[in-house]
């Protein structure tokens, strides 16, 4: 259940969408931590893309040289000779290509892969508010296309790396061929780069918003997928075509507009290679007509300004592609640089021989300072004692219990197990200690029955399944599937009913043997018969353990020990079902309507 503070706080601070706190070089820097550790493979590239540089530079100068060494003087043994070294050039050429190409997949893909491990670490640490502020087709996004989006950046990287290398050698090769057709040459480099300055400003935010679009369509596709059997049944098929329609195109033109930038820096590389060129022809062939200058000079001239603007219109074309991968690396790490709220303390103590003895003490929460859920609840649940939380919606119910867990951290006040506050109790002992059966039963698929059961406790036998589901009354139908206990679960449980998928549910908080049982609204989904069914199952359940229970059913509530009556975040009534009744108070208003909500 999700009180109405926090639904409105899942509306208004959705982080998803923060492209800020993290730059250009933060990225690169960090980028280079992935690849620190393939740095004998990241050296062969480097190696092997030095070689093909050298290659793709010494083409037009040996073009040179045959024309006035060779041509000209008639020697055909030299020209033989050169021919053979330009296939051996080639040979080089193509080898080095290769093994650098192939070694940089090789580190991109593992580098994809620690880097997709990360964020999924990452996030199975992270606190529940963060999903309660998040929707889940937006971190899927980061997740999947954000990390797709920036496994291109290495390859662009190691690219941008040869295509600079490339112009190096190449303008380097044209001022010592001819210092003053190459300075005359490097005229239009800068007005590339004004032009290349203006682009950076105006494209960085279409390619932020390109992102950010692709992940609203994320977002709705999966609460579309989630929730179709609500959508059919509420038959809001047209309502939900309509808004990712609307989504959909203004995916479309986020990435048209990021298309446009891109589309503009190509063609005016074009144009700044035929001015180039026509320096070249105009000035190179007047020299060449006075003699000042030789015919395969001109030939090779007009070779480099080709290679010299191919790399040009590489590294455009490649900034776009790498403006889009840093905005990715700007989204990636900022989720992972998004602390947990709840942490374990350094030194913290394990839990061990729990009795079960829980006591909140003035706790106060809220989801955000302007709606506080639960406002100083003193509450003592003594060993063995099963607590029935009653109250309306919205009351806090839910969130005591999720306190309990340490699902968030109190902001004031603290709860004890035994006496230990659970700040200072290490989170995985504090795990051990729960049993908890939701409302709405979790099943994960391309698993087996028996391993949904056993989920987190690869030490229980087949014997403790088979018994934790004959104490829930399980056994029977899960002996009649396909598989029995091996029966691949489809997604969600989805080849079972509602009560077949909350028996399993209550089974695998019985195969734990937990100290402390959380039942929340566990049984609200499941028929007439399940319900009798599982109400036996429960007083062997309950016997001899700690439980707090939410119910909507009589029949649950009114077999507590205690029954809590919660009321705008703070305990109104306390006390059994026949002292309540008495006090002819909110409880006995609760139940004179038969459903406690």
């Amino acid at each position: 259940m999700i009180s109405s503070a926090k639904f409105k706080l899942v509306r208004v601070r959705d982080h998803s969408d923060a492209t800020k706190g993290t730059g250009d070089v933060s990225v690169a820097l960090r980028m280079f931590g992935y690849i620190r550790p393939h740095l004998v493979r990241a050296t062969l590239i480097s190696l092997t893309l030095l070689l093909y540089t050298g290659t793709v530079v010494a083409l037009p100068k040996m073009i040179q040289i045959i024309i006035d060494d060779y041509v000209t003087a008639g020697n055909i043994s030299g020209l033989r000779l050169m021919a053979l070294g330009f296939l051996v050039i080639a040979a080089i050429q193509w080898g080095s290509d290769v093994i650098h190409k192939q070694q940089m997949a090789y580190v991109g893909q593992r580098i994809l892969l620690a880097l997709r491990m990360d964020m999924f670490t990452h996030l199975q640490k992270l606190s529940m508010s963060y999903f309660d502020q998040n929707k889940a087709g937006k971190i899927m996004s980061r997740v999947q296309d954000d990390v797709r989006q920036l496994q291109s950046l290495l390859s662009i990287v190691v690219t941008t790396l040869s295509d600079v290398l490339s112009l190096t050698g190449i303008v380097i090769m044209m001022l010592w061929m001819d210092p003053l057709l190459g300075s005359l040459t490097m005229i239009v480099g800068p007005v590339l780069v004004i032009l290349m300055v203006w682009w950076q400003k105006v494209a960085r935010k279409a390619f932020t918003r390109a992102r950010l679009a692709i992940a609203d369509v994320n977002a709705g596709l999966q609460e579309n997928i989630a929730g179709a059997k609500v959508i059919q049944s509420l038959h809001r098929e047209r309502t939900n075509i309509a808004d990712f329609r609307k989504a959909n195109r203004a995916n479309m033109d986020a990435n048209l507009e990021a298309t446009r930038y891109s589309a503009i820096l190509p063609p005016a590389v074009e144009l700044l290679s035929a001015m180039a060129l026509t320096i070249i022809v105009v000035v190179g062939g007047s020299m060449a007509i006075r003699g000042t200058v030789e015919v395969g000079v001109i030939v090779a001239f007009a070779l480099y300004v080709q290679r010299f603007f191919e790399p040009l219109q590489s590294l455009t074309g490649q900034y776009s592609s790498l403006q889009r991968a840093l905005v990715a690396g700007r989204r990636i790490f900022e989720l992972l640089d998004i602390e947990p709220e709840v942490k374990e303390k350094p030194g913290a103590i394990n839990l061990s021989n729990v009795r079960g003895e829980i006591t909140y003490e003035n706790v106060r929460f809220h989801y955000s300072p302007e709606t506080p859920v639960c406002k100083g609840i003193d509450l003592r649940i003594s060993q063995g004692e099963t607590v029935a939380l009653v109250g309306s919606t919205g009351a806090g119910k839910t969130s005591i219990a999720s306190l309990l867990m340490r699902l968030y951290d109190v902001t004031g006040g603290k709860i004890t197990i035994d006496g230990h506050d659970i700040r200072e109790v290490s989170l995985s002992s504090l795990a051990r200690q729960f049993g908890v059966v939701p409302q709405e039963p979790y099943l994960f698929s391309a698993t087996s029955v028996a391993d949904n059961i056993r989920y987190n406790r690869r030490d229980l036998s087949d014997e403790t399944i088979v018994g934790a589901a004959k104490t829930v009354g399980a056994h029977d139908f899960i002996s009649d599937l396909p598989q029995g206990y091996e029966t691949e679960m489809q997604e969600r449980g989805g080849n079972l009913s509602m009560g077949q998928r909350q028996l399993i549910s209550f089974a695998r908080a019985v195969a734990r043997d937990p100290r402390i049982l959380i039942l929340d609204e566990a049984t609200a989904n499941v028929d007439t018969e399940s319900e009798k069914m599982i109400q036996g199952a429960l007083d062997k359940l309950l016997n001899d353990r700690t439980a707090i229970v939410i119910a909507h059913r009589l029949s649950t509530i009114r077999g507590a020990d205690k029954i809590v009556v919660v009321n705008d975040g703070g305990v109104e009534e306390e006390g059994t079902d026949e002292e309540l009744t008495a006090l002819n108070g909110t409880y006995a208003k609760l139940t004179a309507t038969t459903v406690a909500v």
